[in-house]
């Protein structure tokens, strides 16, 4: 396989592979594994350390990917009409970047630890979950390199070859003659995160999609006590109630 046909393989036909994997995926996953559609919260087993790497994990992961949708899908020409300079755009997004990453990164790393060392969460944990981890904090490591590296030599510019190439997917044109112009550590962050992508709908992360919408037009639940200290002088009735 020559270099061209190794190009387009990676850079213009696997991700749309990766997106139908993700949407074909999501809704095999909703339809025939409800039930699973969870992330097994473990909770109940250890909270210390959940309490302070899962709020690490969370936030940091969210603030990497709102670095991400403006840094790849926000073009060049928009910051520099807004007045933005390049100097300013690069050391924004590298401390912006690197505290979220390294606080994604320290999340992942005490969740692991967490699942490690606690043998009722160890037990729990599945070979997916431990492919899942492998891969989101490969991704994110991957992620964090990059940033750093690219800051140290200031010698690419990834709004002028992975951002435009991105945006070319949408357009249905990818442009993938730019992706050989970039870096091997943004190709490796790149290459992994599709492999995290494709896992996606059939590990826990699915529940990502989820979004308790339903509790905002949920009735009210009501409770009333049996204890007749409480209910004074009324004997309770026995079976259901009118409200209201």
């Amino acid at each position: 396989m020559n270099t061209s046909t190794t190009r387009i393989l990676l850079w213009g036909a696997l991700p749309y592979a990766v997106l139908a994997v993700v949407i074909v995926g999501t809704i095999w996953r909703y339809r025939y594994d409800k039930f699973g559609w969870t992330t097994r919260s473990s909770q109940l087993y250890e909270s210390r350390l959940l309490r302070i790497a899962s709020p690490l994990f969370h936030f940091g992961l969210l603030f990497v990917i709102l670095g991400h949708i403006g840094g790849l899908l926000i073009p060049q020409s928009w910051t520099d009409a807004a007045g933005v300079s390049d100097h300013t755009y690069h050391l924004v997004a590298l401390v912006t970047g690197s505290a979220a990453g390294a606080a994604t990164l320290a999340g992942i790393a005490l969740l692991v630890y967490r699942r490690r060392t606690t043998g009722p969460v160890f037990l729990a944990t599945t070979r997916n979950d431990k492919l899942m981890y492998v891969f989101l904090g490969g991704a994110i490591a991957a992620g964090l390199i990059a940033t750093l590296t690219n800051a140290a030599s200031l010698d690419h510019n990834y709004r002028q070859t992975v951002s435009p190439w991105l945006r070319s997917l949408f357009y249905l044109h990818p442009d993938v003659d730019l992706m050989e112009k970039t870096p091997g550590v943004f190709q490796a962050h790149i290459l992994i995160a599709f492999a995290l992508f494709a896992l996606f709908p059939f590990s826990r992360l699915v529940h990502a999609f989820s979004a308790p919408v339903g509790y905002l037009f949920r009735p009210y639940i009501v409770y009333r006590s049996r204890d007749p200290k409480t209910l004074g002088p009324r004997a309770p009735r026995r079976g259901w109630e009118r409200v209201g």
